[in-house]
């Protein structure tokens, strides 16, 4: 892989990788799946716990002088906020000789408009009778207080009418006075202001009639808007139903659970920027993934998945053991988040390797000791650094450390000048991965391949980078070119990186 071709795949790369975050999210279902039960749950408590109150619900047909087919609500939205004022609260109250204040009663109830001339009144209160009571209450003095509005503006309308016509009547008999004054023989001039006058006087007559049947209309129309007013739907009490209320407030509580896990668990896997997929862990530590191995559960497994993953180790081990047989000098295992699995690893890979001459395993690993107290007689020795010095040169040597923060970068070089790094996915921020890789590069250690812990099996992207079996992320260009007991260079790429058979399926 040239310079110009990392460059160009580096400017490639998303901001956000999508299918990066899916697995990760995916990866910390139990984070969103607690928090979805502990929804459900506080759900289901908040239903026992705190359940409705006794409450009563009403309905009023409310008739509007204005009422048009085309309305968009504008009227009844004006009635539910007149239905929460102080004015029909008091009232409402005072029907019912209650000590309560208004402000306080009006956070009890609560009006909707269903249509637009359709009024729903909701109201709680400590039991069903007085709930009943008071939507009654309310639904009366509403009903009350719209007929006295609609009268008060019947008669402002009427009054101006006639007040109007009185007027008019007033200007008509100024007109018909001075009709009376002029004299039948008048001049030719005299006859035409009295035309004027008659024209006048007609006019006037036709609007006063006018005014008058306007101003009965208005008063003849109230009885009508005050007949339509009224309650359509006796006050009744809501019966609440407890399993339904549970089962609701528990899907509502486990829904926003869930929606707050997710959510968690994808900022949290944002911000982290910890690589889950294999082509990412790949390229940030510049090292081909050669094999795979699913994380021990935390239970004990059933039969069936005892000898699965027993058979995945036992791959697992064959293809470190190519690794290492291959090399002539001291490979070490590094771990990354998996103290553990590389304890075990190391062991059963020395055990592998005890058939074919003695092995010692070097601890650099506190996880090590406690994976090798169960040891068998003729498994390989477990030592420490200061023991590795005195061992002949003939002993095949297996370094076990890590590389975790906080590693001591200038002893990874005793336990091995090759290795093999056994990284758990999801464990390392990008940055540092990519301190490791620098640090590796800079000690000389070339990255014989990574063994990925606990991968995603949905993962299929490749890990594999052909040309950059042993190139750390600074690049080959400033890896000194080193030479085995052969002469061959280690830039060279060995046969058995080419498959991945460690687990359930392959690196492509």
């Amino acid at each position: 892989m040239t310079t110009s071709t990392t460059s160009e795949s580096s400017a490639a790369t998303p901001l956000l990788d999508l299918q990066g975050l899916v697995v990760a999210v995916r990866r910390r279902r139990r984070l969103w799946c607690s928090l979805a039960l502990l929804g459900l749950l506080l759900g289901a408590a908040l239903a026992v716990l705190r359940p409705p109150p006794p409450s009563a619900v009403t309905k009023v047909l409310v008739a509007h002088q204005g009422d048009q087919p085309n309305d968009t609500g504008t009227l009844i939205r004006t009635d539910v906020e007149v239905l929460q004022t102080t004015r029909i609260a008091d009232k409402a109250l005072k029907s019912l000789k209650s000590p309560d204040l208004p402000q306080d009663f009006m956070q009890d109830y609560r009006g909707t408009g269903l249509t637009n001339n359709m009024l729903q009144i909701d109201v709680t209160a400590d039991s069903d009778a007085q709930a009943v009571a008071r939507a009654e209450a309310l639904a009366k003095a509403f009903v009350a207080d719209h007929v006295r509005r609609m009268q008060e503006s019947a008669k402002a309308e009427a009054k101006a009418l006639r007040d109007q016509r009185d007027r008019m009547r007033g200007e008509l008999a100024q007109v018909n006075k001075a009709i009376g004054d002029r004299s039948p023989e008048s001049d030719p001039e005299s006859s035409a202001s009295i035309e004027s006058l008659f024209a006048q006087r007609a006019e006037l007559t036709s609007r006063i009639t006018d005014f008058g049947q306007r101003a009965e209309e208005a008063r003849m129309g109230t009885p009508q808007l005050i007949a339509g007013t009224q309650i359509v739907d006796a006050p009744r009490a809501v019966q609440h139903s407890l399993p339904k209320t549970l089962v609701t407030d528990a899907a509502i509580g486990a829904v926003l659970g869930l929606v707050l896990g997710l959510a968690v668990a994808a900022v949290g896997s944002v911000v982290a920027d910890r690589p889950v997929l294999r082509r990412e862990i790949a390229t940030n530590l510049g090292a081909s993934v050669i094999a795979e191995l699913r994380r021990a559960p935390r239970r004990p497994a059933r039969l069936w998945q005892r000898g699965r993953t027993r058979a995945a180790r036992e791959r697992l081990t064959a293809t470190l053991a190519r690794a290492v047989r291959g090399s002539a000098e001291p490979v070490s295992l590094l771990e990354l988040g998996c103290a553990r699995s590389t304890s075990e690893i190391a062991l059963d890979l020395a055990r592998a390797m005890a058939a074919e001459g003695p092995v010692v395993v070097i601890d650099g690993l506190p996880a090590l000791q406690r994976a090798a107290r169960g040891e068998k007689p003729g498994d390989p020795a477990v030592v420490g650094l200061e023991s590795a010095a005195a061992m002949p040169r003939h002993v095949r040597r297996l370094g076990v450390g890590s590389v975790a923060p906080g590693t001591a970068w200038t002893g990874l070089q005793d336990l091995g000048t090759q290795t093999v790094l056994v990284v758990r996915a999801g464990h390392g921020s990008t940055a540092w991965l990519h301190t490791v890789a620098r640090q590796l590069a800079d000690l000389l250690i070339p990255v014989i391949g990574v063994v990925l812990i606990d991968p995603d099996p949905r993962d299929r992207t490749d890990g594999t980078l052909w040309d950059g079996l042993h190139t750390a992320l600074r690049g080959h260009n400033e890896r000194l070119a080193r030479q085995n007991a052969t002469g061959r260079l280690l830039t060279e790429q060995p046969s058995w990186a080419v498959r991945v058979p460690d687990s359930d399926q392959e690196a492509r």
